[in-house]
């Protein structure tokens, strides 16, 4: 959460040494591959299988090279280096946080134990399968966003997007390591599998619904680096919690990198806001579509879409094996060391909101069996507040219209509301009361092809698509007008 309340207690001061990364050697790493050459020949047999990929299903946009960010380090500053680079050259590698050989197992039935080294026997299908699942959502979303460069609204923009991507292929490194050094055949047959499944695959597709929508344009990739990568950080949350080491300091990491993903996201709306609402003003109308602007009830519609496709990623909000999870040590929660209880639960309950009798009602549940209502919770309370600042804008611009968040129950496929019909503002519907008013509330194939027409690519440094406005600040502290990215024909004249 972003905000303290009565259940946790303050973040703790960051501590610990700086782990350099090698990056002399042919896959960069911090975890003394070059010493163990069972582990360093299959993951080199890897390496091209995902350069392959890369090219085949990664950005489609040819450049020369981009102004990208590198991990040098694993500490908590200066961790990393900014400089032009071909992306095909860009040097994925494997980074963990630094070990505390003290550190100890915080909740569950392990709670006080030494944190794990290697996989207990009887976790292990469980955990192989908690990170095969973090695994294929890495490079799904890479497949999702292939062709987007084709119609960046700005070369600012345009590095935002392959920086995002670059550090999705990286974390998809990160989730293969682990299947190689401590699953055995098993783990490299899954990683084998994270490749050839594809986003969108009527075959072969992602594991998780979200990762295969068509990623249609770039609002909608703001809605996803906004809503969707920020479920990423509240699930990778619950593993850095982990008792299973490896896996907590790998993702520990990784939510360093995954920062930058929601800062994408959250200034990508809010500029688009920001536009909106000057061509609202300027004009006296939301219908601004022939003055080149997104109307604000599209936006919001963006909006119902990618929260409530999110929202299914948290699973049921009642969950046998996330109670598991937790009990044995698999998967904690968000901030589980600053949690004020006991961190086991035994005896803890909560409520629960469910629909019966065409009327949302609650009941109380073992807080064991909510536990992903629990991290739910959480990323509602964490998304309200972009829409918040994005609402500021709306307000700077002395406009009385307001974004909202729909109720948890709109649009939604898995879980308690799966087999109902909720509108944004919460009243349960029936088939023909929904049907007659889903085209207000999320984005029909009008509305979608509105957007993609407004969706011409801007590549002259410092300007902008009139769709959006300009960022206040550039990256690294390079103007907003900086060389961030050089295309291909660049290089060719």
């Amino acid at each position: 959460m972003t905000t303290m309340d009565d259940r946790t207690g303050a973040a703790p001061a960051p501590t610990g040494p700086l782990s350099k990364i090698d990056y002399s050697e042919r896959i960069p790493n911090n975890v003394n591959l070059a010493e163990d050459r069972r582990l360093q020949r299959p993951l080199e047999g890897w390496q091209p299988k995902f350069l392959d990929w890369w090219r085949t299903l990664g950005p489609a946009l040819p450049t020369k090279d981009v102004y990208l960010r590198t991990a040098i380090a694993v500490g908590r500053d200066g961790w990393a280096h900014f400089d032009h680079v071909p992306m095909e050259e860009y040097r994925w590698g494997i980074f963990l946080a630094e070990q505390n050989p003290d550190r100890v197992v915080s909740f569950g039935k392990h709670k006080g134990e030494p944190a794990w080294q290697e996989v207990p026997g009887e976790h292990r299908a469980d955990l192989m399968r908690l990170i095969v699942v973090q695994g294929d959502t890495e490079p799904a979303s890479v497949e999702q966003q292939r062709v987007l460069g084709n119609t960046a609204p700005s070369i600012y923009d345009l590095r935002n997007l392959f920086q995002v991507n670059v550090e999705e292929g990286r974390h998809l490194w990160a989730m293969v390591y682990l299947l190689h050094a401590y699953f055995g055949r098993e783990g490299r047959e899954e990683a084998e599998q994270l490749l050839k499944r594809n986003s969108g695959d009527l075959d072969a597709p992602r594991i998780l619904g979200a990762f295969n929508e068509e990623t249609t344009d770039w609002l909608q990739f703001f809605m996803f680096t906004y809503f969707t990568d920020r479920d990423g950080k509240y699930q990778l949350g619950t593993l850095k919690e982990s008792a299973f080491d490896p896996l907590a300091r790998t993702c520990e990491f990784m939510l360093k990198e995954e920062a930058h993903h929601m800062f994408v996201g959250t200034t990508g709306v809010q500029r688009t806001v920001e536009r909106t609402a000057e061509l609202m003003k300027e004009h006296g109308t939301d219908d601004i579509w022939q003055y080149g602007g997104i109307p604000l009830s599209v936006i919001q519609k963006y909006l119902n879409f990618q929260f409530s496709v999110s929202m299914d990623l948290f699973g049921s909000e009642q969950s046998t094996n996330a109670g598991n999870y937790y009990s044995s040590g698999l998967k904690g929660r968000w901030q589980e060391t600053r949690r004020k209880d006991d961190h086991v639960l035994l005896d803890d309950t909560r409520t629960m909101r469910y629909v019966e009798d065409g009327e949302i009602k609650e009941k109380e549940v073992p807080t064991l069996s909510a536990l992903n209502l629990d991290l739910r919770d959480e990323y509602v309370a964490d998304c309200a507040n972009g829409v918040r600042r994005w609402n500021q804008a709306l307000e700077d611009a002395g406009l009385e219209e307001r974004l909202l968040l729909p109720h948890e129950g709109f649009n939604r496929r898995v879980g308690v509301y799966a087999n109902h019909h909720v509108s944004p503002d919460g009243q349960v519907l029936t088939d023909e009361e929904w049907a007659a008013q889903v085209d207000q509330w999320l984005p029909s194939a009008e509305d979608r092809q509105a957007v993609a027409d407004l969706m011409v690519p801007e590549y002259e440094y410092g300007k902008f698509a009139g769709w959006i406005a300009p960022p206040q600040t550039g990256i690294n502290d390079q103007p907003v007008e900086f060389d961030y990215v050089h295309l291909a024909e660049e290089g060719l004249t």
